[in-house]
C-alpha cells in the first residue's frame, strides 16, 4: 500500500476516537479516549450547542428502510438528528448501536438516529443485503443507503462508525468518530436539548418509522456458524438469531438438544434456562463431551456440558466489551479468564488444551488456556491490517473464522478479503495465504496475490489439507490450496438465492464446517442449513424431521426497561396471571392508545394466554395460564402509554420486560395463579419542559 493510500485508508476499527469539524466548522464537541472506558465530553454549563453550518438534503434518489416514505430534514426540524456513519461488515460499527439506542431512548422523543449505510464493499451497497443486516440486528431507526457517498463527502466523513450531530433547526454541531460513543456524547446531548427545550424548538412527536420486519418465520434466524461431529455423529448449529445452540443427528438430522431458552441474555444453567446473546462459533472439546461457544455479543466463551449435568457455563469474559486494549501493545501475559473482558469473540477452535479465538473486535487471535482458565492475545497487534509478521507483531483484520490440523492455525480474516495462517509455536508468525489490503477485493480466482476475495467469513480444513472458504459477501463456496495459495470456485454464482442440485445458490453464507466428504454451510442470509456432497457436487438443504421442536414463541432482542421480579413458587394445574400494572402517580393510562401485553410460553412448563390489548383496562387484569411441574422464568413485555394527569398533552411510553423466576410444584391442592405486579417509575422530565 502506498503512502498516499494509508493516508486515505478509513479503517473500520478505528482505534483512538477524534472529533472530526464538520465541513471545517469550529470545533463543538470533544472527546478523549485514553482507556476507552472512561470517556467522558467536556462541557461547560455557559456552553450553548448550537450548530453553525447548514445541514445537507438527504438526496431524493437513495432508498430508505424502516420508514414508508422517504424522510427530509424538514420532517426532522425541531429533534436532535444523530445520522450514524457504518456499513455493515464493520464489527465497531456494530459494536455502537446499543449506545445509540439508549440515547434515543433516554431523549423523550427528542433525539432521532438516522443510519447512513456507505458502503466499503460492493455487495454492501444493495439495499435489499442492508435490509438483511437490519433485521439481523435489529436496528430500528431509520436507515438510508448512500451508495453514491453523497453524505459520506458532503460531510466530509472519513471513518467508520462516525455520528454526526444536527441541531433542531437543521445545522451541523460536528462529528464523533469511533466507539464509546454513549459516554462521549450523552452531556452533550442532554444540554442541547434541554437549550433547544427552552426556546420551545424542540418536537417529540415520534417519527413514522415502520421496523422491518420481514425476514421469514424461519425455524433458524441468520444461523451464523456449523459444526459437523464426524466422531459423535453430530450437528451443531448456532442459530444466532434466536440466541441458541441446536444440536442434531449428523445423518438424519433429528434435533436431540435446544440449548439455551431462546431469550437475550448472559445466564449460566439448564440448557432451558441458559440464556446466550447472538453465539457465533463453536468448537468440541477432544472427548466430544464440551462444547465451547463463542458468545459474540457477550464478549464471551460459554462451555456447554454435553453428557450428565447438561449445563452451560461461562469460562471467560466478564459480559462486557473490552475497551482498554491499546492496539501495538499487545499484553500475552495470561491472565483470569472470567476477570478478563473480551472484544467480540467470533470463532474457535481447540488444539489439545488451548482454545483459540477469533477475537473479531480486537482484531486478534487470543488463547484460552483450558486447564489454567487464563486468558491472552496470541497474535496480532490490535492494529486492523494486513501486515505478515512474528506473531504480536502482525495486524489482522476482524478474524472470524478459525480452524487448524494441530500445527498451524488457518483463520479468514473479512476486512482485508483474505486467508491467512499463525504457527502454533510460540516463536511463529501469522503468514497470508491470499488476501492484499483492506480495500482490495473481488471475485477473481487465481494464485496468490491475485486472488480476491469479498469478506470471507467461513473457513473449514478437509482431510486432505484442503481449504474450503465461504466467500460470504460473493455468495460463493471456494476452494484454496495452501501449498500453492490456488483459489477456485466450486459453488454459488453472484446472484443470491436458495437453490439446492448441482448449480446452486446460496445468500451471504458465514459458517464452514467439514467432515466425511461433506461440506456443512450455515447459510446465514437463507436461514437455513445447506449440505454439500463434494463427491457428486450436489447441494441440498437440511430438513429436520422433528422441527416442531424449534418452533417455540422466543422473546425476541428488546430495547426497553428489563424487570427481574422476584421468584415464585405455585402449583401445577390450571389457574390465573394477575396482572397488575400501575403508572406513577399524578399519570394516567393514554386514553387513545393501547395497553398491550405478551406473554412467551415455556415449553412444559406453561402455557401462554393469548395477547392482550386494551384502551384503558382495568387492573388488575386476570388472564388463563396452565402450569406444569418444572422451573423456568415467566416472561412478559408489556407497553404502557400513560399521560400527565395535570398536563395532559405530555405522554410517555413505557415498553417493559418482566420476567419472573417461576417454580411449579406437582402438589395438588395448592394456588396455581402467578402474580405480576410492577409500578412504573416517574418519567424524568426536564424542568423547563413543565415549567413553560
Amino acid at each position: 500500500m502506498s503512502r498516499l493510500q494509508k493516508q486515505w485508508v478509513v479503517i473500520c476499527g478505528l482505534v483512538m476516537i477524534s472529533i472530526v469539524l464538520a465541513m471545517a466548522a469550529r470545533p463543538a464537541l470533544s472527546a478523549s479516549r485514553a482507556t476507552g472506558s472512561d470517556q467522558v465530553a467536556t462541557a461547560t454549563p455557559e456552553k450553548t450547542y448550537q450548530g453553525k453550518l447548514p445541514s445537507i438534503a438527504f438526496p431524493t434518489s437513495a432508498d430508505w428502510i424502516n420508514v414508508a416514505k422517504p424522510l427530509t430534514m424538514d420532517d426532522l426540524r425541531g429533534k436532535v438528528v444523530l445520522l450514524d456513519f457504518w456499513t455493515y461488515g464493520c464489527i465497531n460499527c456494530i459494536h455502537i448501536l446499543p449506545d445509540l439506542k439508549r440515547l434515543e431512548s433516554e431523549s423523550g422523543g427528542a433525539l432521532a438516529v438516522i443510519g447512513v449505510h456507505s458502503a466499503k464493499f460492493s455487495a454492501e451497497s444493495q439495499t435489499a443485503n442492508i435490509r438483511s443486516i437490519v433485521q439481523r440486528y435489529q436496528v430500528d431507526h431509520p436507515v438510508i443507503n448512500d451508495n453514491q457517498f453523497t453524505l459520506w463527502h458532503g460531510y466530509g466523513i472519513q471513518a467508520w462508525p462516525t455520528v454526526l450531530v444536527i441541531d433542531p433547526v437543521g445545522k451541523v454541531l460536528g462529528n464523533y468518530a469511533g466507539e464509546g460513543v454513549y459516554d462521549g456524547l450523552h452531556h452533550i446531548l442532554e444540554a442541547m436539548i434541554r437549550q433547544f427545550d427552552a426556546r420551545k424548538l424542540i418536537d417529540r412527536t415520534p417519527l413514522p418509522v415502520v421496523f422491518d420486519q420481514t425476514a421469514p418465520g424461519s425455524l433458524l434466524l441468520f444461523p451464523g456458524e456449523v459444526l459437523a461431529d464426524a466422531a459423535g455423529g453430530r450437528l451443531f448449529i448456532s442459530d444466532t438469531d434466536h440466541n441458541r445452540i441446536i444440536v442434531a443427528d449428523l445423518k438424519t438430522y433429528a434435533i436431540s438438544a435446544v440449548i439455551g431458552s431462546g431469550a437475550l441474555g448472559l445466564d449460566d444453567g439448564t440448557f432451558t434456562g441458559a440464556t446466550f446473546y447472538h453465539p457465533q462459533g463453536v468448537a468440541l472439546s477432544s472427548d466430544g463431551n464440551i462444547l465451547y461457544v463463542a458468545d459474540t455479543e457477550n464478549h464471551a466463551i460459554r462451555a456447554v456440558e454435553l453428557g450428565g449435568t447438561a449445563r452451560v457455563k461461562t469460562i471467560a469474559g466478564t459480559g462486557a466489551e473490552a475497551m482498554d486494549q491499546v492496539p501495538g501493545q499487545p499484553d500475552p501475559t495470561p491472565k483470569p479468564g472470567l476477570k478478563t473482558a473480551l472484544n467480540s469473540p467470533w470463532a474457535l477452535v481447540a488444539v489439545a488444551d488451548t482454545l483459540y479465538i477469533a477475537m473479531a473486535g480486537a482484531h486478534q487471535l487470543w488463547a484460552l488456556d483450558l486447564k489454567a482458565g487464563t486468558v491472552r492475545p496470541f497474535a496480532g497487534s490490535g492494529e486492523e491490517g494486513l501486515e505478515d509478521a512474528p506473531l504480536l507483531q502482525a495486524q489482522l483484520a476482524q478474524p472470524s473464522a478459525i480452524t487448524s490440523d494441530g500445527k498451524t492455525l488457518y483463520f479468514t480474516d473479512p476486512e482485508a478479503s483474505a486467508v491467512r495462517t499463525a504457527d502454533l509455536d510460540a516463536g511463529g508468525a501469522v503468514h497470508t495465504l491470499v488476501g492484499t489490503g483492506l480495500f482490495d477485493f473481488g471475485d477473481v480466482d487465481g494464485v496468490g496475490d491475485t486472488v480476491r476475495l469479498q469478506h470471507a467469513l467461513g473457513i473449514a480444513l478437509a482431510s486432505d489439507g484442503k481449504l474450503y472458504v465461504a466467500d460470504t459477501y460473493n455468495s460463493k463456496i471456494k476452494r484454496i490450496d495452501p501449498a500453492t495459495r490456488t483459489s477456485t470456485t466450486l459453488f454459488g454464482h453472484t446472484d443470491r438465492g436458495l437453490r439446492d442440485g448441482a448449480d446452486p445458490l446460496f445468500n451471504e453464507p458465514g459458517g464452514l464446517s467439514y467432515a466425511d466428504g461433506k461440506l456443512y454451510v450455515a447459510d446465514t442470509n437463507n436461514h437455513a442449513i445447506r449440505v454439500i456432497d463434494l463427491a457428486s457436487g450436489v447441494t441440498s438443504t437440511v430438513v429436520f424431521p422433528n422441527a416442531e421442536v424449534l418452533a417455540v414463541d422466543v422473546a425476541p432482542t428488546f430495547n426497553g426497561a428489563v424487570i427481574a421480579l422476584p421468584p415464585q413458587s405455585v402449583a401445577a394445574g390450571d389457574g390465573h396471571l394477575i396482572v397488575n400494572i400501575s403508572v406513577p402517580s399524578g399519570f394516567r393510562l393514554n386514553d387513545t392508545a393501547p395497553f398491550t401485553l405478551h406473554v412467551y410460553p415455556a415449553k412444559d412448563v406453561f402455557t401462554a394466554p393469548p395477547d392482550f390489548s386494551a384502551v384503558q383496562p382495568t387492573m388488575p387484569l386476570s388472564l388463563p395460564i396452565t402450569l406444569s411441574a418444572g422451573q423456568a422464568d415467566l416472561t412478559a413485555d408489556a407497553n404502557v402509554y400513560y399521560c400527565d394527569a395535570v398536563n395532559e398533552k405530555l405522554c410517555y411510553v413505557a415498553q417493559l420486560r418482566l420476567t419472573i423466576p417461576l417454580t411449579v410444584t406437582a402438589n395438588g391442592g395448592g394456588n396455581s395463579d402467578v402474580v405480576l405486579t410492577y409500578t412504573i417509575a416517574p418519567s424524568v422530565v426536564p424542568k423547563n419542559t413543565l415549567a413553560g
